[in-house]
């Protein structure tokens, strides 16, 4: 973290010109974590704390508290998940600073502790305190929060803040990291739920910078594919994640992906990631109904009787794991030379994108290295969705490269309708709330055409403006369209190239394998097996379940 603290002077004194500031303690450029300090009027509020050396950042707000009138750095500190880069500096925060107040939600409180496996968990108070999710809390006086699911892990949430004076209410939305999509284990952001929230300033994530990521299911199926491969060709397969998040969504992608659903294998998990799936299992009424119903059935994690075999990893089985063929989950900060051991392998080592793992040059036994995306934040068009839906005065970019929040700041249709920000750790940002701002227009998306019956062929004209629109490209890409009906309207759905492959290729592959595509339970992609644990939910077509019927030719 950069030595360059001095705007906290002001931020802490109340000398500024705006009602609103944000200064960053870390933005995380350099794996620093984020750590942000923010001014709504007279209140003082501390965004998350992943500061993985506070020794700075805790002699600066010393500092600033003994500048001003309260012993505190902050009136609190709210935290949006329980990732190390959003929480490892909460417990050094609390030890210097004990009466701070620290808030999250129920799950994030409870996953914090993870955040210090090294030491004597029962020597570390419960110093976080929870906050309902979706219900104002006024914490100061004319100083109210709101939590609002954020996706990406469980527990995550983006924090509204509403500061009101006499005059008028000031909105800052945080959304910490977000993701709009699905996952296994957690339900996408909700925009519905933050739409018309009138928002002054947005503070919002750009890990992903502008790319563009192929659907959460389609990266899924990649992954599976290579794991398949590697397994087929006597390879074991080592996946180094984090504690929290990943490891676990691999695991229920490993258990319910067709290609290994019923396999005679071993997926051995082992180190943190065994400690965070224990964690999950104790949250599990915290988690999306169809992982609960799951539960119901079979062990999320744990289970010896159904195959794929999940089991913990004993240390002394980690030298000869790899005799035969197998899946391993392990630590992030793992020396990777301990599995791929002698007489073992070999191995494949799969690292996920965005993720700093050390690796060695050369292992005891042959190798493959290659990485893989499995997302876990909005790409690109995900972020600037939640914008335009938001429509803020300010934007200010965090967590991200330097690299690729520039790309997001230079993007035209955000330099065009938003006051764009992108600080550095340490320089203060002022956000000037005028009452005179027009608040950004939403994109024109109507356009006049004609429709035209010729006998058995319907013909839709539209006026070319509709191609100066970026995602026109992306529409036109195979010249093949989708229509269907929603309520009294006809949506058109431009096919792409992948998509077409994708269906030429499961037509010919769904019908080898059991799954859902070719269950007779299998309707409109809902399951209607009352004995299944997926009954009444959405099914993916290559997933499968243990009460599989497959679907009768007279039925088809």
């Amino acid at each position: 973290m950069r030595d360059n603290l001095s705007s906290s002077s002001r931020i802490d004194a109340g000398e500024a010109s705006s009602e609103l500031e944000c200064l960053p303690y870390s933005v995380q450029h350099n794996d620093e974590g984020v750590c942000l300090l923010v001014r709504m009027g007279p209140n003082r509020i501390l965004l998350d704390c992943g500061l993985g050396d506070s020794s700075l950042l805790l002699n600066t707000l010393a500092k600033s508290a003994s500048r001003g009138n309260s012993p505190l750095p902050a009136d609190f500190v709210l935290i949006s998940h329980a990732h190390p880069d959003h929480a490892r500096g909460l417990l050094s925060l609390h030890e210097a600073f004990p009466l701070l107040p620290i808030y999250a939600s129920e799950v994030t409180s409870k996953l914090l502790p993870l955040n210090w496996l090294g030491q004597d968990t029962k020597e570390i108070p419960q110093f976080c305190h929870a906050l309902p999710l979706r219900s104002p809390v006024e914490l100061q006086e004319g100083l109210v929060v709101e939590l609002f699911p954020a996706g990406h892990l469980p527990g995550a949430v983006a924090v509204l803040l509403t500061y009101t004076t006499e005059q008028r209410s000031y909105k800052l939305l945080y959304t910490g990291d977000f993701f709009l999509s699905n996952s296994r284990l957690v339900e996408g952001l909700r925009l519905e739920e933050l739409r018309g929230l009138n928002l002054n300033v947005l503070i919002i994530e750009g890990t992903y910078g502008t790319s563009r990521h192929p659907h959460r299911r389609n990266q899924e199926n990649q992954l599976a594919e290579r794991i398949n491969r590697a397994i087929a060709d006597n390879c074991s397969v080592l996946l180094p994640t984090p504690a929290l998040g990943l490891g676990q969504e691999l695991l229920m992608l490993l258990r319910s992906h067709h290609h290994f659903t019923g396999r005679d294998l071993d997926i051995w998990v082992d180190g943190a990631v065994a400690t965070g799936c224990d964690a999950y299992l104790e949250l599990l009424p915290h988690l999306p109904p169809s992982v609960q119903n799951f539960a119901r059935h079979q062990p999320l994690f744990w289970d010896e009787r159904v195959r794929p075999r999940v089991r913990r990893l004993q240390p002394e089985h980690r030298a000869t794991v790899g005799n035969s063929p197998c899946i391993v989950l392990t630590d992030s900060t793992s020396d990777l030379a301990k599995y791929c051991q002698p007489n073992t392998g070999p191995w494949l080592i799969l690292l996920p994108e965005k993720i700093d793992i050390k690796v060695n040059k050369k292992y005891f036994t042959p190798t493959t290295i290659e990485s893989y995306l499995l997302a876990q934040h909005s790409d690109g068009p995900g972020t600037t969705q939640l914008i335009h839906n938001l429509r803020p005065q300010h934007v200010v970019f965090v967590h991200g490269s330097p690299t690729y929040l520039a790309d997001l700041t230079s993007l035209e249709e955000l330099q065009n309708r938003y006051h764009v920000h992108s600080p550095s750790a340490g320089i203060l940002v002022e956000l000037p709330i005028g009452d005179t701002f027009l608040q950004p227009a939403a994109p024109e998306t109507n356009y006049e055409g004609e429709l035209t019956e010729l006998g058995t062929v319907i013909t839709i004209t539209l006026p070319d403006a509709i191609t100066a629109d970026n995602r026109w490209r992306q529409f036109a890409d195979t010249g093949l369209i989708e229509a269907r009906w929603q309520g009294e309207e006809l949506v058109l759905r431009g096919l792409s190239q992948r998509e077409l492959l994708n269906q030429s290729s499961d037509r010919y592959t769904l019908s080898d394998i059991d799954c859902c595509g070719n269950c007779r339970h299998q309707r409109g992609q809902r399951c209607w097996n009352p004995a299944s644990p997926l009954y009444n939910f959405k099914v993916t077509l290559e997933g499968y379940c243990p009460a599989f019927e497959r679907l009768l030719n007279n039925e088809s």
